[in-house]
């Protein structure tokens, strides 16, 4: 099977500036001290140049949920056993995972996608099956994907965009599941960001100072496998990344592509924010970052993507929670924009 990669390269679309600067001057009417809404004043900015509207709004909200299983993992890289990805997989879709639970307090509606569990689970109620096989290789001994694994995985995101806009989504949110998978992204942070595996590598799922050693090691091992001069974003991603990292890129470039604001969530899907702007740089206009991850290596992504996180709050779970708990402070932003009233309306004197 033979995919094209050409779509990666078609242009963004540009933001609308004229919303934005219409969203900023009203702002800058209402009764308060020009600025004094900080952050939330941002938030509506620039999803009003986004959305192209002087009435933004985060909803309706699509999370793209991508599980998948990682040969890494085989390295002893993470605390838990591959076979939690496939447990994790049914929580998800049972409604008792985080995620899930998030999902539905914020009327969000949640995709899942199974793109390659070490055990095949069979159909399961509620999970799109899109298997690209039983997890990907291990990137310490050999590639991550074929090239045929990673069009396709690419294309899953792209497709996935594709759907949402049509039934209506205006953000994004792609979330991951997959035991070892802060690994890959590790690697292909150190790699596209010329940075040590012992300055990025974290506990990941709550590994002790060895196991941390351990991993970082393990990403050396790959790097130095795959990591070359000539490898440019797309063939790292098919040598050190994952099935989840990679739909999600393309699910970014997509989304850039259409007009469709991403609210970019932790470590691992910051990692695939990282390709994909490494790809089509017009992709980084279209993205928010909801949170700061505690991960170590997740400050050197953020500073690379020129970005700082809305929230602080020492979440290290991924799984798109982080998005989840900033839409509700999105929602405030929109409504106090859109209905809060200006000095001309009220009669209050400016200063």
């Amino acid at each position: 099977m033979n995919m094209t990669l050409d779509w990666l390269q078609a242009p963004c679309r540009p933001i609308d500036q004229q919303a934005a600067a219409a969203a900023q001057a009203r702002q800058d009417r209402l009764t308060k001290p020009r600025g004094s809404l900080g952050r939330l004043e941002e938030m509506a900015i620039r999803l009003a140049g986004m959305q192209g509207t002087d009435t933004p709004t985060p909803d309706p909200v699509r999370i793209l949920q991508f599980v998948s299983d990682h040969g890494v993992a085989v390295e002893g890289v993470s605390c838990f056993p591959r076979e939690v990805t496939l447990q994790m997989l049914h929580n998800i879709a049972r409604g008792g995972a985080a995620v899930s639970v998030m999902a539905e307090a914020i009327d969000a509606v949640m995709e899942i996608f199974d793109l390659g569990i070490a055990t095949d689970p069979g159909p399961v109620a509620g999970v799109r099956s899109e298997r690209l096989g039983p997890g990907t290789g291990n990137i310490a001994r050999e590639p991550a994907m074929t090239d045929d694994q990673l069009a396709r995985a690419l294309d899953i995101g792209r497709t996935a965009v594709e759907r949402a806009l049509d039934e209506g989504a205006r953000l994004l949110i792609c979330g991951e599941m997959g035991i070892g998978n802060t690994t890959p992204a590790t690697a292909l942070a150190c790699a596209l960001l010329d940075l040590e595996p012992a300055i990025l590598t974290g506990p990941g799922t709550g590994l002790d100072r060895q196991g941390v050693s351990r991993k970082a090691q393990v990403v050396a091992a790959a790097l130095a496998l795959h990591a070359r001069p000539e490898h440019g974003p797309v063939e790292l991603l098919r040598r050190l990344g994952g099935f989840d990292i990679a739909a999600s890129t393309g699910a970014f470039i997509r989304a850039a592509q259409l007009g469709l604001p991403i609210l970019v969530d932790g470590f691992i899907i910051s990692a695939a924010a990282l390709v994909a702007t490494r790809i089509n740089p017009g992709a980084r206009d279209w993205m928010l970052f909801s949170h700061g991850s505690a991960e170590p290596g997740h400050r050197h992504m953020m500073e690379a993507l020129d970005a700082d996180p809305y929230l602080h709050l020492r979440l290290r779970l991924g799984e798109a929670t982080g998005g989840a708990t900033l839409v509700p402070l999105l929602r405030m932003a929109c409504v106090v924009h859109r209905k809060m009233a200006t000095f001309d309306e009220a009669g209050v004197s400016e200063a």
